[in-house]
């Protein structure tokens, strides 16, 4: 039986998603020693988003394989009672064996959450990135809209980034102001190693008044890491939603009304 799980976590104390070979705390290896415990046999997930170090998700989606025998609230229930408590599943259900969490996705949506005032943040200080200079958001939304569409993303992806292909499809990119929150909603088929915190690092600069709006793009078209802005903080990114065909009936859960 193949089952796929909703996945939510707060990623600021873990290594990233992905498992790793030295004994890193990572999301994955959590959510394995979990699931295998409830199945009662060794379980490997395939993840619909990889997400770095310091990065949460509100939607992530799994899939994984398993001869045990369980209702699907024994997945959920039994799997959340042997972990910690930044990492939790929100719901469990059987899928076909066409399924994959990755593969079968269509479109990826993150959310990116910029706390800009002066003074830096205590509360939220692992929840959101920080900027204490005066950031306009029409500015940095203005400059977005350059990045919509289909483009060779390089100079917005990680020098390490191993995808085979840079190019990517970009839906939606949305910049808005929420009092002393700025908010970028992204939309894609798919992201690049630290593609959306390098936007979200130009997009900044450009609020700030540091460079003009059509900076982005000429980062763009210059398809030179070099060449583009500083690395935003992880702490403000969140993978929100993975997007699937109708016909899995995977859910599309809201995401917490805090911040995602």
């Amino acid at each position: 039986m193949r089952i796929a799980l909703g996945i939510e976590y707060d990623g600021s104390r873990y290594r990233g998603w992905q498992a790793q070979r030295h004994d890193e705390r990572t999301v994955q290896a959590t959510l394995e020693r979990a699931l295998s415990k409830v199945a009662a046999h060794p379980v490997q997930l395939i993840c619909g988003g990889r997400t770095d170090a310091g990065v949460h998700a509100a939607g992530q989606v799994v899939h994984f394989d398993t001869t045990a025998q369980r209702p699907m609230r024994g997945w959920v229930f039994g799997t959340n009672a042997n972990m910690p408590s930044e990492v939790v599943v929100r719901w469990a259900q059987p899928v076909t064996d066409d399924f994959h969490a990755r593969f079968s996705a269509l479109r990826r949506a993150y959310r990116y959450v910029i706390l800009n005032r002066e003074v830096r943040p205590a509360l939220l200080a692992r929840r959101v990135s920080y900027d204490y200079r005066t950031l306009d958001a029409e500015r940095m939304a203005t400059a977005a809209q350059y990045l919509i569409g289909e483009h060779d993303f390089s100079s917005y992806r990680a020098v390490a980034c191993q995808a085979r292909s840079p190019v990517r499809s970009v839906y939606r990119l949305d910049v808005e102001r929420r009092a002393e929150f700025i908010t970028i909603d992204v939309e894609a088929n798919g992201f690049l190693h630290h593609m959306v915190r390098n936007i979200a690092g130009v997009l900044m600069t450009i609020g700030a008044g540091e460079r003009p709006v059509e900076w982005s793009r000429e980062v763009l078209l210059a398809r030179d890491r070099n060449l583009g802005g500083v690395t935003a903080s992880p702490y403000g990114l969140c993978l929100v939603r993975i997007d699937y065909p109708e016909a899995f009936g995977i859910p599309r859960l809201p995401p917490p009304a805090l911040l995602w």
